[in-house]
C-alpha cells in the first residue's frame, strides 16, 4: 500500500480537493472540509481519518490505530504506519471518513458537488 494508490483513492471520490496543510501534511477535503490527512515525510509514513464514535473504540482498542493527535475528541484515528494496515481496510476508512464529512456539509454545498 502505497501513498500513491491512496491518493487515487481519495482523489476519486466526487469534489475532493489535495492541499499541503500544517508544512508537510497531504489533506484530502470535500467542501472546503477535510477528511484524510497523509504525511509522507515520516517514515513509516501515517495517516489520519475521521471515523463513527462506535469505529473509533473499536479500533483504538487494537494495535494499527491510535487516536490522532489535536482531533481525537472529533473521532479522528492515526495510523502510525500505513503499510500495516490492508489496503480493503484503508479503502473502507477513506470511504467512510469521506462519507461522514459529505454528509456535515450544507445540503447547498452537497447540491454543488453532486448536482
Amino acid at each position: 500500500m502505497t501513498i500513491d494508490a491512496i491518493r487515487e483513492y481519495a482523489l476519486g471520490f466526487p469534489g475532493v480537493a489535495e492541499d499541503i496543510k500544517w508544512g508537510n501534511n497531504l489533506c484530502f477535503t470535500v467542501g472546503g472540509k477535510i477528511f484524510l490527512t497523509v504525511n509522507p515525510d515520516e517514515f513509516p509514513v501515517s495517516a489520519s481519518f475521521k471515523t463513527t464514535a462506535e469505529l473509533f473504540e473499536e479500533l483504538t482498542a487494537g494495535n494499527l490505530f491510535i487516536p490522532a493527535p489535536y482531533l481525537a475528541r472529533n473521532n479522528w484515528l492515526m495510523a502510525e504506519n500505513v503499510a500495516l494496515v490492508e489496503w480493503s481496510e484503508w479503502k473502507k476508512y477513506i470511504a467512510g471518513s469521506y462519507n461522514l464529512v459529505f454528509h456535515k456539509l450544507s445540503a447547498r454545498v452537497r447540491k454543488l458537488i453532486l448536482p
